[in-house]
């Protein structure tokens, strides 16, 4: 079962019910925490340059009074401000990371880099960047002492970001290692839910931000009645039309057709009129109740649908629950990263006995299906101007609440602009074609333990397929004079290489379709 076939639009001959106590804005919830980073002062302070051309505002007025946030961030103009640097960010699911290497990533404009510190149990979180001439630690390698060693010249680093050991220093020289300078910035993270988030802030009065913010908390994942399928996949749109997308389940059906079954009931694709509202909307972000459910985006990150809550009046009794769960990244102007947690409590057995690798086939498909409309909708939007949303789009109809609320929260708190952690070009990138855009292996499955994985057995599966054929046939000239005689057994033996070259033939567009980039036509839809 594909979570994301869940996303369709509720009906309105369908029984309204109400809002599961699980819609609770998530800053309200009791947040559980494991491990952490301890941070050393940084040698440079970052800055934060709000610099963005993908995000556009709209006019529309909201669909219910914002109310104000709890503790607002004022701006010189007295108005609340989203803090951008005070969050946590979401780094990688645990199970797409090696113990063994380095992870580099780059989270709001902001290259780091995640490694597994054997000593302390823990995974920690680091600048990307070697003090000593600046060169990527996430090429780097973990040492047999447990320590990150930087590859290019072989500098040494405990969990805590102090520099342990520079070979070029004299053994009996100054401590040269011991220099403020020859730190690297650790960033305090923490392993939740099953992902590794991190704050992007690694002074030393922050060592200690967990016991004042802690990430968003789902608690389906934790629940042992429930199994959550993860994924990971860079996008080459911005992290304001990945957020406005998600909170779009009008489009479900039409930009993905063939994939994601409507219901006919009022046009061939499925698609139809849905009731939306707003509520309690702020600065930490808003909560839409659905007939059958409810979306909620808690910001920056955070989005997440419940098709099916449980009934308020019997909440001992089991019911299928499916929770669509987005991670929504800034990556930098023109880039974002998604990652997906789908958990459920309905077809537990099917996940123990499915590859993970068989559900991101389907999960890829979706987005593949509308990234290029995404891509050249966002250049559309840069080309009008941020603040003239409204003027270029028609959104008339209540389907559109959640794109409105999204493009108003963005307006008001954020001033359509996107806190970088570093300095970004104001440009966005250009266009590549269509197969560099929709490309599957660097944007996951270099990214995904489970889809690399299956791409280098099949790999070797297509080798041995094709060595099979070849063997089959020399095998036949050697033999047809001696142990292969009659027809039947020529035809036998023949049949025999010609199904093995089929099949790797098979399994090498399988793979390309499937690991490497896959057109998606609507129009043959």
């Amino acid at each position: 079962m594909d979570p994301l076939s869940l996303l369709q639009i509720p009906r309105a001959s369908r029984p309204p019910l109400p809002l599961s106590a699980a819609a609770a804005p998530l800053s309200c919830r009791r947040l559980n925490v494991s491990g952490g980073a301890r941070p050393v002062p940084r040698r440079l302070q970052r800055r934060a340059a709000r610099l963005s051309v993908s995000a556009v505002a709209t006019d529309t007025p909201r669909t219910e009074e914002e109310q104000p946030s709890p503790s607002p961030s004022p701006s010189p103009s007295g108005k609340e401000q989203f803090d951008w640097l005070d969050q946590w960010y979401p780094f990688a699911p645990v199970c797409d990371l090696d113990p063994r290497a380095p992870h580099g990533k780059t989270v709001l404009g902001l290259s780091v880099v995640a490694w597994y510190d054997r000593g302390a149990g823990e995974w920690r979180v680091f600048d990307d960047a070697c003090p000593h001439r600046l060169a990527p630690l996430s090429e780097g390698r973990i040492d047999d002492k447990g320590r990150l060693q930087c590859v290019y010249h072989g500098w040494c680093f405990d969990g805590a970001g102090a520099c342990k050991f520079i070979p070029q220093a004299p053994a009996l020289g100054p401590p040269v290692h011991t220099s403020p300078k020859a730190c690297v910035a650790s960033y305090p993270c923490v392993v939740q839910n099953n992902i590794l988030w991190f704050y992007p802030r690694a002074d030393p009065e922050y060592k200690d931000v967990l016991q004042r913010k802690r990430p968003p908390f789902i608690p389906e994942i934790d629940d042992p009645e429930f199994v959550t399928v993860y994924g990971i996949r860079d996008l080459p749109y911005g992290y304001d039309i990945l957020i406005e997308n998600l909170l779009d389940p009008a489009h479900v059906p039409y930009a993905h057709k063939g994939i994601i079954r409507g219901i006919l009931e009022y046009d061939r694709e499925g698609g139809g009129p849905s009731k939306m509202k707003i509520e309690q909307a702020n600065i930490q972000g808003f909560v839409s109740p659905q007939e059958r459910g409810y979306f909620q985006f808690v910001a920056p990150c955070t989005s997440f649908a419940a098709p099916f809550p449980q009934p308020q009046e019997d909440k001992k009794k089991k019911v299928p629950r499916v929770m669509l769960v987005f991670l929504c990244i800034p990556v930098s102007p023109g880039r974002s990263r998604v990652i997906w947690a789908f958990p459920r409590n309905i077809g537990v057995w099917l996940h123990h006995i499915t590859p993970r690798w068989l559900y991101h086939v389907g999960q890829n498909l979706v987005l593949d299906s509308d990234i290029f409309l995404l891509h050249v909708e966002e250049r559309k939007f840069a080309t009008v101007g941020l603040d003239n949303w409204q003027k270029a789009c028609y959104v008339p109809t209540s389907s559109d609440s959640m794109v409105v609320a999204f493009r108003n929260w963005f307006k008001k708190f954020s001033k359509n602009q996107i806190g970088w952690a570093t300095p970004q070009i104001d440009q966005l990138p250009p266009t590549p074609t269509k197969d560099q855009l929709m490309e599957r292996y660097w944007s996951h499955v270099a990214q995904c333990t489970s889809c690399n994985a299956a791409l280098k057995a099949m790999k070797a599966l297509e080798v041995v397929l094709q060595v099979a054929s070849v063997a089959v046939v020399g095998f036949l000239a050697v033999a047809k004079e001696t142990l292969v005689t009659s027809t039947v057994q020529r035809a036998a033996v023949v049949s025999a290489a010609v199904l093995c070259f089929a099949a790797s033939r098979w399994l090498a567009n399988f793979i390309q379709k499937n690991f490497y980039f896959q057109d998606y036509i609507h129009a043959y839809k």
